[in-house]
């Protein structure tokens, strides 16, 4: 954990780089200093099908999922998360210039009790 899902609408391909927003979206999470760099995942899921609002074909959509493990001040929750969301506004900016768009993202919290985990990457980037 942190581990951020990006779903996204598939009539966005041609309007927007999804690439570059995950990209942007893993220097936001690090850029709090909340979250060791060895755990943070960013990963896109386009959506073949959807319906969004009045069903108009050029509706889209970009939805966030943040889930980190617990132990963390709503201070520093809120904090991460007004980062990340500007971030996606921030990249995603030319799809608000129409009023097809729409941008969401919520955190979960995921309690160690409930999580299994086991990672290769930390030791490489701590130096172990």
């Amino acid at each position: 954990m942190p581990h951020l899902t990006v779903e996204y609408s598939a009539n966005l391909d041609d309007r927007a780089d999804i690439g570059a927003l995950c990209r942007s979206l893993l220097k936001a999470v690090l850029s709090t200093e909340l979250f060791e760099i060895g755990a943070v995942r960013v990963r896109a899921i386009r959506c073949e099908q959807y319906a969004i609002a009045d069903q108009l074909p050029e509706n889209a959509f970009v939805d966030l999922n943040f889930r980190i493990g617990t132990g963390r001040s709503l201070e520093d929750k809120k904090r991460a998360g007004e980062a990340i969301f500007a971030a996606a506004a921030e990249a995603l900016a030319p799809l608000f210039a129409s009023p097809h768009f729409a941008l969401s993202l919520e955190i979960r919290e995921i309690g160690p009790d409930l999580s299994w985990k086991r990672n290769a990457i930390h030791p490489r980037l701590r130096g172990q």
